[in-house]
This record gives C-alpha cells, sequence and structure tokens, in this order.
C-alpha cells in the first residue's frame, strides 16, 4: 500500500480536518509543510498534473497576495502562476494529498477519503 503525502500549512484548518481523518485511518502518512520545505516550479506542477488540476485552479483568490498582485486583472500563463506560487505559496490551495500517482485537492477535508 502506497504511503500518503499531506501537503500543508499546520495553521489552516482543513490541513488539521485532513491529517486527522488521515491518521484516524490507521494509513501511513507524512504530513510536509510547504511552508519549511518550499515547492520547487518543477514539484508543484508534478503535483497538479497527478490531481489534474491547472494552476488557476488551485489559485486561492480571497488572499491578501492575490490582491496586492493585481491577479484578478492579469491573463497569466501557468508557467507564470507556477512561479507567483512557489514565490508566495499562500495563494496554493491546500491541502494536496498523495497516494502513489494519484493526487487531489482536499477540500473539503473529507475528500481525503477517497484515498484511503
Amino acid at each position: 500500500m502506497s504511503k500518503i503525502t499531506i501537503y500543508q500549512k499546520p495553521t489552516c484548518t482543513t490541513c488539521r480536518q485532513t491529517v486527522q481523518l488521515v491518521r484516524d485511518s490507521g494509513a501511513d502518512f507524512t504530513a510536509v509543510n510547504y511552508y519549511e520545505q518550499p515547492f520547487t516550479k518543477t514539484s508543484l506542477k508534478g503535483l497538479l498534473k497527478k490531481a489534474g488540476l491547472s494552476p488557476k485552479e488551485v489559485l486561492r483568490t480571497k488572499e491578501d497576495i492575490y490582491k496586492e498582485l493585481g491577479l484578478a486583472k492579469k491573463n497569466l500563463s501557468d508557467d507564470e502562476l507556477l512561479d507567483l506560487m512557489v514565490q508566495h505559496p499562500d495563494l496554493i490551495q491546500r491541502p494536496i494529498v498523495v497516494k502513489g500517482e494519484t493526487a487531489i485537492l482536499a477540500r473539503p477535508a473529507e475528500s481525503v477519503k477517497s484515498l484511503l
């Protein structure tokens, strides 16, 4: 059975709920705080590809940095968005959960049950 990796921000409520659901299931997992162990552009691109998601689909549009950068008014390419997400991790929806060759954006937290 593949180990589960949860890419998260520990202060995020949904991340904490997801970690607890996986812990309660007894599954073997690792929680990665992507603020302490930042994504590279390549690793983030690979995760999104596994999840079948585009950078626009995981963009946190309610974050202050989104507004500060004026992203609503810009038409950026996926590569440009990935660069910004690596530079400003608050722009990334979370948690992203990986098991083997499958990745999901666990929002709501209960969606992680599909991997358990």
